[in-house]
């Protein structure tokens, strides 16, 4: 197929638009920054740098822009839209903007799907979040973890409605916690960082339940969902689950994993968890076929080992 993809700068987006293009799908990502030297950080940087291997790039266009409708429209002949993309700056703080947010991420969407009608498109992928109100399974009535995952939700309905409007077959592949190479330093990176300087690693919310998942099998479900989504009109959601246990347990698999592949000493400190402000409980609930993705799990414990090897 010929794809056009947002969010490819991102972590999880690189994996999905590299994996989509060794399927053999023709992709297009798509960045708003106008080049890969406008990116400050040097993460992001190597990120662009791997799509543009195996991907037509195409810099400063937004979702919903005149430039973004003009791609649909001047011949890309697409057969999908995988929009990965979404407003994240400051996701993490309580005042998150979440109007702009859902107005950046639906800009001008009615306008997008006409486009894509209009050039014989009839396949649109959304992706979600398992922190997103309702999405998963777990505790505490399955509230929103944040403003940004209400941004989120709101995003996936105005854009669950526009699909039906224009007769689009609309998928949500809904991510839960990915982890592997060429992530941002969040809870595997700093494990790591701490074991290399020689310190033990203190894991302080031990006790939340999680769904944490290698990227590289994330991504296989991901390209096997966008090529299996009808070219019909209706909707479909995958919510594919990785490793479903505790974050201390999650915390020693890791060590455990890492730490005989590179022949390191990974101690753990697993401190008591008394406050729970988030959802004791979240996860997804569709296991992947392995086997059907040719998917290893020892191998993909090998990259990541590798990356932080080579990093």
């Amino acid at each position: 197929m010929k794809i056009l993809l947002t969010g490819s700068s991102s972590f999880t987006g690189m994996w999905f638009a590299r994996e989509l293009a060794r399927a053999g799908h023709e992709v297009t990502a798509t960045f708003r920054p106008q080049s890969v030297d406008a990116y400050s950080d040097g993460l992001r940087r190597s990120r662009v740098a791997i799509v543009a291997e195996s991907c037509e790039t195409e810099f400063g266009l937004a979702f919903g822009d005149d430039a973004f409708i003009d791609l649909i429209r001047g011949g890309g002949d697409f057969d999908a839209l995988c929009h990965h993309g979404a407003e994240v700056t400051n996701y993490r703080s309580p005042d998150f903007d979440v109007s702009a947010a859902v107005r950046n991420n639906t800009h001008n969407v009615r306008q997008v799907m006409a486009a894509l009608g209009e050039s014989g498109a009839r396949r649109f992928v959304l992706t979600g979040s398992v922190f997103e109100g309702g999405e998963g399974a777990g505790s505490d009535g399955l509230p929103h973890f944040s403003p940004y995952g209400l941004s989120k939700a709101l995003t996936a309905e105005v854009i669950r409605y526009r699909a039906r409007e224009a007769g689009l077959g609309l998928g949500k592949f809904v991510i839960p916690n990915p982890f592997g190479p060429h992530e941002e330093p969040r809870f595997t990176a700093y494990l790591m960082r701490t074991w290399r300087q020689g310190e033990t690693p203190a894991v302080n919310t031990p006790a939340y339940v999680r769904d944490n998942i290698h990227v590289s099998l994330l991504a296989g479900a991901y390209v096997r969902f966008v090529q299996t989504l009808p070219d019909a009109p209706g909707f479909r959601r995958l919510s594919p689950s990785g490793y479903v246990e505790t974050q201390g347990a999650f915390a020693e698999r890791f060590a455990r994993e890492i730490g005989q592949r590179l022949d390191l000493d990974c101690p753990l400190i697993l401190n008591h968890q008394t406050e729970f402000p988030e959802p004791r409980v979240r996860l997804n609930t569709d296991l992947p076929c392995t086997r059907t993705l040719g998917w290893d799990e020892s191998r993909a414990w090998d990259e990541v080992a590798d990356y932080y090897r080579e990093g």
